[in-house]
């Protein structure tokens, strides 16, 4: 039974994929949640660090299993690079409402024509508000089951500096020769999903907003337990 490495995006916490671990754990999985939180403290380039938190957070497992990657958000442009620096094989790596690396080269944490927007943020110190703070409160507010979750999720957010935005992350030519599957959410990731389906990935969805693991955890680590299954038949 492979370990599931659950990997949040560094724009947000480890709190968002919590209550899904929780679910796989109680279906007879195995799961981490490693923090990315220290990801954007210093200097680019910032991968290396997102490779080292992911390591770290695996302290204590079996280095012989194998491992499930999933990504959420940006943190799928680090798949690539997280593989190839774990000491362990990927059995799978799944994309959950999440950016698909390119298939060589490098891939971009923020799109070129996103960079002006987040330029607009930054403050004086470089670094931009609260991922939560960019929108209105009417596109907020759905993306959490209650206000507690709200106010867990939103008071671990990091305020990221504008060079992570603008960093370039390594994507080593064969880095997807393993299961690869993608999990949308979103409608704003039906590039991302109609990406992986071009790779010939499998893809499910369960409809709802970005931050779907933490209103229906019973439900995503259901359909990643049947993306799984269906990406390694």
């Amino acid at each position: 039974m492979p370990l599931f490495v659950l990997v949040h995006s560094p724009t947000v916490g480890p709190s968002t994929w919590s209550p899904v671990a929780g679910q796989l754990v109680a279906s007879g999985c195995d799961a981490v949640v490693p923090s990315l939180l220290p990801v954007g403290e210093g200097g680019p380039p910032f991968w290396p660090r997102v490779v080292a938190a992911v390591t770290a957070g695996l302290a204590g497992t079996d280095p012989g299993q194998p491992v499930v990657l999933v990504a959420h958000s940006n943190a799928g442009v680090f798949i690539p690079v997280i593989g190839r620096g774990l000491a362990r094989p990927v059995a799978c790596s799944i994309f959950a409402d999440a950016t698909v690396p390119a298939a060589s080269g490098h891939t971009p944490i923020a799109d070129d024509q996103f960079l002006p927007f987040l330029r607009g943020l930054a403050g004086p110190d470089g670094r931009l508000p609260r991922w939560t703070d960019w929108w209105d409160e009417q596109d907020v507010a759905p993306l959490f089951p209650s206000p507690q979750a709200r106010e867990v999720i939103t008071g671990e957010q990091p305020r990221l500096p504008l060079a992570y935005y603008q960093e370039q992350v390594p994507a080593p030519a064969g880095w997807d020769d393993h299961p690869c599957g993608y999990l949308q959410f979103s409608s704003g990731y039906q590039d991302q999903a109609q990406q992986a389906r071009q790779r010939g990935w499998p893809v499910r969805s369960v409809p709802g907003e970005h931050l779907h693991q933490v209103v229906d955890p019973h439900g995503v680590a259901r359909a990643l337990l049947d993306l799984v299954a269906s990406a390694r038949s």
